[in-house]
Formats: structure tokens, C-alpha cells, sequence
């Protein structure tokens, strides 16, 4: 069975929404935030760099999200998580999915940052997320998710950053990305997730 390293409020949740998608149970193992927002010193007893997610299976130590998901996709055979192979939709869903973490994750955490501090978010923080939260709303199109009303990779993949997005107002102005935001709590796996693991963002 595989063994996931879960850190309270982190993007480990989005491999438990896929492992329940899958009907795939874990042994999972939480570590709770410290003071500061922080992930404790016992995760860098299990990647180097303290990160979470991380999995274990068969001796192997796989970490980064993306990867985890793309590795128990393949593991179990899942090809319901992407449009089909060879089509223009499967490549429209991988550069969605590695758009995630390789652009929006930066320019989102210029905004959540103070949002989370407290703090008002600088103009051209506000300036380009706006920016992006215009792509990701042409992305939808006519929705609800990406790729119709069927969670996919990507979708699984934007959750965690839409989530702390809309927990810090972020989605003010942008109907359509807050839409997807109901439109991805609806889905099993990540009611299936969060009831077991607690909420993605940190409450208020």
C-alpha cells in the first residue's frame, strides 16, 4: 500500500481527492503545521527538503504533486483523469496541468502572502494575478470544470491554489474562476478528501 506523507493544509490533498477518484486507500501520515504557517522538522526526515506531498511505494520516494499524480495514474491504469491520447484536448490538459505550479503558483503566492499576513496586496501582485485569473476563466469556457462536468488531472491540480485564492478574497472580480471553485467542491474526490484530511486552506 502506498504510504503518503500529508501536511495539514497542503497540496497533499489533491492526491488523496485522486487515490479516492481511484478507490484507492493509503497509509497516510499528518503533520500538523507549527506556529508559523510552517512544515515541522520531521518532514525533512523524509525528503530533504521538508516537503509534502511525498509518497512511498515499493521502496521508491516520489515527491512534487504533479508527479505523484501523474505516477499513480499510471500505476493504476487511470486514463479518466485526462482526455484522450493524441487528441487536441490531452495536450490543451498537460499544459493546463504543468501550468499550475510552473506559472500561477508564483504570482498567486504574491498576492496570498499578505493576504494571509494581513496585509493589503501590492498593486501589480493584484495586476498579475488578475492577469492570470483572466486565462484560467477562458480556460473554463463554458465549465463547469475544464473539460466539462468530469474532474481531470488539471482540475485536481488547480484546486489547492484556487482554494487559498478564494479563502483570501482573491477571486473578487473573476465570477467564472469563483464558479469553478463551487463547481470542484461538488466532486467526490475532493469531498472525499477533505472530510478525511480537513479543509485545503487554512480557516479563517
Amino acid at each position: 500500500m502506498i504510504t503518503l506523507h500529508a501536511l495539514q493544509y497542503s497540496r497533499a490533498t489533491r492526491v488523496l481527492w485522486l487515490l479516492a477518484d481511484l478507490g484507492q486507500p493509503c497509509n497516510r501520515i499528518d503533520y500538523d503545521r507549527t506556529e508559523a504557517f510552517r512544515a515541522p522538522e520531521t518532514l525533512s526526515k523524509v525528503h530533504p527538503l521538508g516537503k509534502s506531498p511525498v509518497i512511498e511505494d515499493n521502496g521508491e520516494m516520489i515527491a512534487e504533486s504533479s508527479t505523484i499524480l501523474r505516477y499513480l495514474a499510471a500505476k493504476y491504469d487511470d486514463d479518466a483523469h485526462t482526455p484522450p491520447r493524441g487528441t487536441t484536448d490531452f495536450w490543451r490538459h498537460e499544459a493546463l496541468f504543468d501550468y499550475v505550479e510552473a506559472s500561477l503558483a508564483e504570482v498567486a503566492l504574491q498576492a496570498i502572502l499578505p493576504a494571509f499576513r494581513g496585509q493589503p496586496v501590492p498593486d501589480d501582485a493584484k495586476t498579475a494575478l488578475d492577469t492570470h485569473l483572466d486565462y484560467v476563466a477562458k480556460a473554463i469556457g463554458d465549465g463547469p470544470l475544464l473539460f466539462g462536468g468530469k474532474a481531470m488531472l488539471a482540475d485536481i491540480q488547480f484546486s489547492y491554489i484556487v482554494a487559498l485564492l478564494a479563502r483570501f478574497g482573491l477571486l473578487a472580480g473573476h465570477p467564472k474562476v469563483a464558479a469553478y471553485w463551487d463547481a470542484l467542491q461538488q466532486q467526490p474526490g475532493y469531498i472525499a478528501a477533505t472530510r478525511s484530511a480537513g479543509p485545503m486552506a487554512p480557516p479563517a
